[in-house]
């Protein structure tokens, strides 16, 4: 059921896709880099991430809107932080950040990736490297629940478990 429901939203993205760039005023350069990143996407969902990086690379040669950049390097980002690449990840997830800072699950992202750290850190008792990390991840969820305050219930609730959230503070 779920493989079928998926299918028909990849179909779905794919023809309103494909009707947003016949109909949009466009030039060549912005419809062929929306192109790649259609494919990019395309190929992400089916777990093709070496084609999907591809089309990201290409799609960002030619992309010059900061905003549409933002999301193609958020989608590299996801790439990378699915195959563990965690420093990389951050890499391109801060770089749709510093065009994007209204990201919230770029945002969101990074401070998956610094709680994972720092949990690690944890584990091999290295506390203060630990706590650096967990400060990290806190910056970055209160940033993102701030942009989006009905997402992230978890690290709402880690927030204010771990005292990271000040009483004062409304997010």
């Amino acid at each position: 059921m779920s493989q079928k429901n998926d299918n028909f939203i990849d179909k779905t993205f794919t023809v309103l896709a494909d009707i947003l760039l016949k109909a949009l005023p466009a030039t060549k350069e912005e419809k062929k880099a929306f192109s790649y990143y259609r494919y990019g996407m395309s190929a992400q969902s089916n777990g093709d991430y070496a084609e999907a990086l591809e089309n990201y690379y290409e799609a960002l040669k030619m992309e010059e809107d900061p905003f549409d950049r933002s999301y193609i390097l958020y989608n590299i980002g996801l790439i990378y932080g699915n195959n563990g690449d965690y420093a990389k990840a951050l890499e391109y997830y801060q770089q749709a950040l510093d065009l994007n800072p209204r990201l919230p699950q770029a945002l969101n992202n990074v401070a998956v990736i610094y709680h994972y750290q720092g949990t690690k850190f944890s584990e091999k008792k290295e506390y203060e490297q630990a706590q650096t990390n967990f400060d990290k991840a806190a910056d970055y969820w209160r940033k993102a629940i701030r942009l989006a305050p009905n997402n992230y219930i978890e690290a709402q609730n880690w927030l204010k478990i771990t005292g990271k959230l000040a009483s004062n503070e409304k997010i």
